[in-house]
């Protein structure tokens, strides 16, 4: 089965929530943005992946237009170790991550995709996954910065069934806000995005630890400073998770080892795809970490990540990008249900395809 077409398409979607227009990567979200890659075979099998983006799809776009598919098309889509290995190697130059390994990322999704519709079989099964059939998720709130938003947004949270929130804040008194509104029974976990220096996050790490986070997320910049994590860790009894922005299972394998981490969150759009996902996860049950995978999308990468839950038992709540979309990329499918989960597709390949009108609609002049 050969490749004959890689079409990289943009889509924006206006979006609602419960605080002001924010953002992150260094711009306002007035819609939110994806970049679905569309990969077209021979045997007239097409498969859908998922390039990370935000601010930097128009670039990641080019790139998969003029460097990546045209050393893609024409090669077999069925031999995906042996075609991404390839493709590594011969684009290592421009980096191991970036831009680079997020249209990787979504060249190996679609592959899966295509695998799975060709078997017939779901991409958690081809994986070695088995029949979880549902997973918690949890919300994932924006950056909402005053405690009583906060405390509003967690209390329609609860009310649509979530049972565990992230919070994107960077003060102890809207964690503070968010533990009040929730009470004991509910996990709390926030990400503040590589905001502090080691000192900063020591002193931050002791005032939370009072809220009982599930977890601290990139506390530390840079966030290759695995020591300020270990120094972090130890000041305080919050666990820490990061991974997020690390490019490949090779740049995993210091985190895996590393005693000041706790979950390893890779991101399926970002780190290589699936391909390089179940290389990740298997590191990280050999060295005792939790994967708690980073997974704020709404296309193809999202549903590839419902699948890696499939594989890995050991993750527990899947984050969802606490957002209302004017057009669901799917429709039902990949949404969550009132008792706080969401069903793992069980159809061929990633069990669903993005719907052609909300493309079409909602597409970018890029």
């Amino acid at each position: 089965m050969k490749i004959t077409a890689i079409e990289a398409i943009p889509i924006a979607i206006p979006y609602r929530h419960n605080g002001p227009v924010t953002g992150f990567g260094g711009a306002l979200w007035t819609t939110a943005n994806y970049l679905i890659l569309r990969v077209e075979t021979d045997e007239g099998l097409t498969g859908y992946g998922e390039a990370f983006g935000y601010n930097v799809i128009p670039v990641t776009k080019t790139f998969i237009e003029r460097t990546l598919a045209p050393l893609a098309i024409g090669r077999d889509a069925t031999d995906i170790a042996g075609l991404m290995e390839d493709l590594k190697k011969t684009l290592h130059i421009f980096g191991r991550g970036g831009v680079t390994q997020y249209a990787l990322s979504g060249l190996d999704i679609a592959l899966w995709d295509l695998a799975g519709k060709r078997a017939g079989q779901p991409v958690w099964k081809l994986a070695g996954g088995h029949a979880r059939g549902q997973v918690p998720v949890y919300a994932s709130l924006m950056r909402l910065t005053e405690p009583d938003i906060v405390a509003a947004s967690c209390t329609q949270a609860l009310e649509r069934g979530y049972r565990e929130i992230k919070l994107h804040e960077k003060t102890v008194e809207a964690v503070a806000a968010a533990r009040r509104t929730v009470g004991d029974g509910v996990e709390l976990m926030l990400d503040v995005n590589c905001a502090w220096d080691v000192g900063t996050a020591v002193e931050m790490a002791q005032g939370l630890a009072p809220h009982r986070l599930k977890w601290l997320e990139e506390p530390v910049w840079p966030p290759e400073d695995l020591d300020g994590l270990v120094r972090t860790r130890r000041a305080a009894p919050v666990p820490i998770a990061t991974g997020e922005n690390t490019a490949n299972a090779w740049a995993f394998k210091p985190l895996a080892a590393c005693e000041g981490i706790d979950y390893l969150q890779p991101s399926v759009t970002k780190v290589g795809g699936i391909t390089e996902f179940l290389r990740v996860g298997m590191l990280a049950e050999l060295n005792g970490r939790t994967l708690a995978p980073h997974s704020p999308y709404s296309g193809p990468g999202f549903l590839a990540t419902l699948h890696m839950t499939a594989v890995f038992g050991g993750i527990g709540a899947i984050e969802r990008l606490y957002i209302d979309l004017d057009a669901p990329v799917f429709g039902e499918v990949g949404l969550p249900r009132p008792d706080g989960t969401i069903a793992i597709p069980d159809g061929p390949g990633l069990g669903a395809d993005p719907d052609p009108d909300i493309l079409r609609r909602y597409r970018l002049d890029l």
